[in-house]
């Protein structure tokens, strides 16, 4: 299967917030935990909120239109990944997968990928 990874603009980071009334504005991504609420935002906006910023990250979508049932595909990127020392996280959303990856190794995180889609 061709992954088709794409790299999107901007630097984004994690917030824990208390509770959803206190998500940011610009969210991607928000998460309910028992100890909060995880969203994903980009930097710029994530600073102009005030809270603590945590793992400064570029965001890497797959283009192929995965199965949220399907097998092996997080598996093969994310041992790619941490092959090269390179940690990400993954969302998994009804038509894409979404890697966020240090932002320091994008670019080095997208040719791995790339390599994936030629083998």
């Amino acid at each position: 299967m061709k992954l088709l990874p794409r790299l999107n603009d901007g630097v984004y980071v994690y917030l824990s917030v208390p509770d959803t009334d206190m998500v940011p504005d610009g969210y991607i991504f928000i998460f309910r935990e028992a100890e909060g609420v995880t969203v994903v935002i980009e930097e710029g906006a994530a600073v102009k909120s005030g809270f603590e910023c945590r793992f400064r990250s570029k965001w890497i979508t797959l283009g192929t239109q995965t199965d949220l049932s399907g097998l092996g595909i997080t598996a093969a990127f994310s041992k790619a990944l941490s092959d090269a020392g390179i940690s990400c996280n993954t969302v998994a959303a009804v038509w894409h997968d979404h890697i966020f990856v240090p932002a320091e190794y994008a670019e080095e995180a997208l040719k791995i990928l790339n390599n994936l889609d030629n083998n």
